[in-house]
């Protein structure tokens, strides 16, 4: 038996009733809870991983809250959760080539992809069967992990946050250009105005515009990851001097700043991450031909926007999910080289992986937090831990 977290139907009831449905009151540090997992016998095409280091990921606390479904409900009362993990190889089973016992690696969510690669379901949230990497060990097919770039120039905890973030922001990248493109040619606007909203994913995708040439803006109400993505020449908007969009004339306001930071153009692509919250911000500052590209679960479910408004502007909402793992291999070969994440001050000990939910779901951590899940490393990553 392994140590490994759960949530289970019974405990988002329990939270449900203490805060009387009340959402904001929810704390989802009550509802993850450390349980006792027997992993799976390792298989031909398996390999058993000890899980080194994770990092918190907004979709387990989708999952806690049962906000967009009770999908612990759906999968029988218990998951088992945990969609990004650094881990290493300790066991292979006989027709397991690419990698041996030692090698380290990172994961993947792409639970069961369709014939064109894109997951039809996400692997320890809705593929029946599945245990996440929320826990002491795991045994995985091998078409689910990926050699871990230690060369790359990051430190293990920065490489431990972007196995679920660096495929989703390069998925959410080259879809957006790629819209955008269609509509609009490299010799008519050679150079975008790139604008993004929130956390991780956001950081990580205005690296990638960063990269290629374009100018990005930063729209946080942290001042911590406002200053790491300064540091790269990616430019701060402080979300908190427009009250979080509250009211409409924050967005107006909102909307006459980007304005007049762009030359009274607007955004061409935005990446709006919280649906929500920032959706009528993000549309209001698109530019003529802009593209809205938005990922993963959301705060709403439901959208509301004026069709004729967004058809005269050629404004083009675009939903994705996840990578295929073709492109998760390639947005892993960008570690250290485009996307090097804000990391949250403190690493939290496994046994503290609740109380970092918690404080992600409050919107109180200065970066993306992570959760060492190992005491003792492997020889091969000490050198990495700063």
């Amino acid at each position: 038996m392994s140590r490994a977290f759960a949530i289970t139907a019974e405990a988002i009831a329990v939270e449900t009733e203490r805060v009387g449905g009340d959402l904001e009151k929810f704390d989802v540090g009550n509802v993850i809870r450390l349980d006792e997992l027997e992993p799976a016998e390792v298989g031909p095409n398996d390999v058993k991983l000890k899980i080194l280091a994770i990092s918190a990921e907004h979709n387990v606390d989708h999952a806690a809250l049962a906000d967009t479904v009770n999908i612990a409900e759906l999968r029988g009362g218990k998951i088992f959760p945990g969609n990004s993990a650094l881990g290493e190889v300790v066991a292979v089973g006989n027709r397991v080539t690419r990698f041996v016992p030692g090698d380290i690696v990172v994961t993947h969510c792409n639970g069961e992809p369709d014939g064109f690669g894109y997951p039809l379901r996400i692997w320890a949230y809705d593929q029946p069967d599945s245990i996440g990497w929320y826990g002491e060990e795991a045994v995985v097919g091998d078409w689910q992990i990926i050699p871990a770039p230690l060369d790359c120039g990051l430190n293990l905890w920065e490489i431990a946050a972007l196995p679920l973030r660096a495929p989703t922001a390069y998925h959410l990248w080259r879809r957006a250009l790629g819209i955008y493109r269609l509509k609009v040619p490299r010799e008519k606007q050679a150079t975008l105005n790139v604008l993004g909203f929130g956390g991780g994913v956001s950081e990580l995708f205005l690296m990638l515009a960063k990269s290629e040439g374009h100018r990005a803006f930063f729209c946080s109400g942290s001042a911590d990851r406002r200053s790491h993505l300064e540091g790269m020449g990616i430019e701060g908007i402080d979300q908190k001097q427009f009250n979080r969009f509250a009211e409409r004339d924050d967005v107006k306001a909102f909307s006459k700043h980007v304005k007049k930071a762009t030359g009274g153009t607007g955004a061409h692509i935005v990446c709006d991450m919280l649906r929500g919250p920032v959706f009528p911000a993000g549309v209001a500052v698109a530019s003529r031909m802009g593209v809205n590209v938005s990922a993963g679960w959301q705060l709403d479910k439901k959208i509301g926007y004026d069709s004729a408004s967004l058809s005269v502007r050629q404004i083009t909402l675009d939903h994705t999910h996840f990578e295929t793992i073709e492109g998760c291999h390639a947005a892993t070969e960008l570690y250290g080289r485009v996307f090097k994440p804000t990391i949250h001050e403190e690493i939290y000990a496994f046994e503290d992986l609740p109380r970092a939910m918690a404080e992600m779901h409050a919107n109180i951590q200065t970066g993306i937090p992570i959760v060492r899940v190992a005491k003792d490393l492997p020889d091969s990553v000490k050198s990495l831990v700063p």
